[in-house]
């Protein structure tokens, strides 16, 4: 079995527990400042527990599908408080950030409308900055498809959309391209699955960020309203620095629970590609809950504008695996992501108000005034665009063989996802004009590029937990083995889940390979273990500088 290092994060000083139910951005000092904390417990908390806590603090909110609350408690009173029977972990809340015509064609998803899949009946929760209504987002009789709204923010009552994010990544899912449909239009800006129901839950204010209590409070009431509203899909284009094992990780747990409860969810990678801070070239850089084994994990392509996926190339920006800490196989999947047109919250939106995003009528009508800017539309790029598009995809499966297990959905996309991303290609940050290596190994491309049509084309399966698998060094020999999680056993040959080699590439392997083959990752990941890269991703030490959240208003590729 695979030892779970321990983490020492550093933020200018040096911290360490000697304990593990402490994660370890816990301050060691700071006498009565009261801290807002998340505790878990090992077995869903009784009564009994709950009162043990009273001395401590007042419970702002019971977490209960990670057997966990929230209470704000004064750093002196943690030592205290982990003395508790059948405590389990105890961590910060953390903030967290949000991390068509062309995209729904690079996936192919046109082809399944041909067929009648648009996920009508299908219900995908948006946990993000709300969602503002939209004559795109109403179905063919005018009725809105947004069936439930909800703020989980404190004192802000109000769902909708003041930054702009979530309304965005709703229109990639969901928009039926009405706006933009009609002679005197040139592109239609639909989604990927136009016939879907949203289920808005709003944890992200009007700057974008939230606090990870909000997140796992709307995961907890996604799960309560499944039957309700058919919810089958979890869509999070937000995330947050790794800070302890995904098995202690109060948003990993969180997540593990929705998709327990038959409920597929997608997360963004994150935006830290280019992040070389310390020395690992964007490896090691994805974040949570997408470094969690059970969900899927996307990461972002480049259409260049084309709807041909001959062109296109992996985004710098997007985050590469494996995920800190335990080693996880990350992304699972890349989807389109970069420059992606979708719909516009409001000219009162923040991300509208900084200008940068802006799309002019010009950019898809052929009316006038020729320059003038969109009403309904605004550009985005990041993880956090090219996540809503496998969102949109699962929800097509689920359409149309409604039994299918979060594992099995999983399963399809990445064994049909294709392997046409070149192995090597540079991109250039828009912004910036610095120009960035990329090659599209394992770390980088997951299983390969999302198919839409060979996903509903495929009717195998699994009959296995679909966990992406851990990766383990061999330092003297210089090998790296894929390896299942809990079992320990090398990924290939007999995976009734992930068949041969064809989900991960076309070469043959034997479990185990060189480490320094495209297949694997640039020679950072298992090169010289004295350097500085490579002990930040295989060592005992996180570094909160190299570890970006994911934004998707400020990254892009020419």
């Amino acid at each position: 079995m695979k030892k779970l290092l321990l983490v020492t994060l550093i933020v200018g000083v040096q911290i360490t527990f000697a304990g593990t139910k402490v994660s370890p951005d816990i301050p060691t000092s700071g006498g009565t400042n009261v801290l807002d904390v998340i505790v878990q417990f090992q077995n869903p908390p009784t009564k009994n527990d709950l009162k043990q806590l009273g001395p401590y603090g007042q419970i702002k909110k019971q977490l209960d599908i990670i057997k966990g609350v929230r209470l704000p408690v004064s750093v002196s009173a943690i030592p205290g408080l982990t003395k508790i029977p059948g405590l389990k972990y105890i961590s910060p809340v953390r903030p967290v950030k949000r991390t068509l015509d062309v995209t729904a064609q690079t996936v192919y998803a046109n082809l399944a409308w041909n067929f009648g899949w648009d996920g009508t009946g299908v219900g995908v929760a948006v946990i993000d900055s709300g969602i503002t209504p939209k004559h795109d987002l109403t179905g063919p009789a005018g009725n809105s498809r947004i069936v439930y709204s909800q703020s989980f923010i404190d004192g802000v009552s109000d769902p909708t959309d003041a930054y702009g994010h979530g309304t965005h990544v709703a229109g990639i899912i969901a928009s039926r391209g009405i706006d933009s449909t009609g002679p005197t239009f040139s592109r239609t800006f639909k989604g990927v699955a136009p016939g879907v129901n949203l289920i808005d839950l709003r944890v992200l204010d009007e700057n974008g960020g939230g606090q990870e209590a909000d997140v796992i409070a709307a995961i907890q009431t996604a799960i309560a309203l499944k039957n309700t509203y058919n919810i089958r899909v979890i869509n999070l284009s937000l995330g947050r620095p790794v800070f302890e094992s995904y098995t202690m990780d109060p948003l990993c747990q969180a997540v593990e629970a929705a998709w327990n409860a038959g409920i597929v969810v997608v997360t963004a990678a994150g935006n830290s590609g280019r992040d070389n801070t310390l020395g690992t070239r964007g490896y090691g850089t994805i974040a949570s809950p997408g470094n969690d084994p059970y969900v899927i994990t996307v990461g972002a392509s480049n259409s260049h504008g084309s709807s041909s996926r001959y062109d296109d190339t992996m985004a710098t920006y997007s985050s590469k695996g494996p995920t800190l800490i335990d080693h996880i196989v990350k992304p699972d999947i890349v989807a389109p992501g970069n420059g992606i047109v979708s719909l516009l919250a409001s000219t009162s939106a923040t991300l509208y108000r900084r200008g940068t995003t802006s799309v002019s009528d010009a950019f898809f009508s052929t009316g006038n005034p020729y320059y003038a800017v969109s009403q309904n539309y605004l550009r985005l790029s990041g993880t956090s665009m090219a996540t809503p598009v496998v969102a949109g995809a699962a929800a097509l499966l689920i359409q149309k063989n409604p039994y299918l297990t979060p594992d099995q959905v999983k399963a399809r996309l990445m064994k049909t996802a294709a392997k046409t991303l070149p192995r090597y290609s540079v991109g250039m940050d828009a912004f910036t004009s610095q120009s960035f290596n990329n090659q599209a190994d394992i770390f980088t491309v997951g299983a390969g590029y999302l198919d839409i049509n060979a996903a509903l084309a495929n009717n195998d399966l699994a009959t296995m937990p679909a966990l992406s698998p851990m990766v383990v060094y061999d330092p003297t020999t210089r090998h790296i083995t894929l390896v299942r999680i809990f079992t320990n056993s090398v990924v290939w040959g007999d995976s009734v889940v992930w068949g041969d080699s064809v989900v991960w590439g076309d070469a043959i392997f034997n479990g185990s390979l060189k480490g320094l083959s495209v297949v694997w990752g640039d020679s950072v990941v298992w090169g010289d273990n004295t350097t500085t890269g490579f002990s930040v991703v295989w060592g005992d030490s996180v570094y909160l500088s190299m570890l970006v959240t994911a934004t998707s208003d400020d990254d892009s590729d020419q």
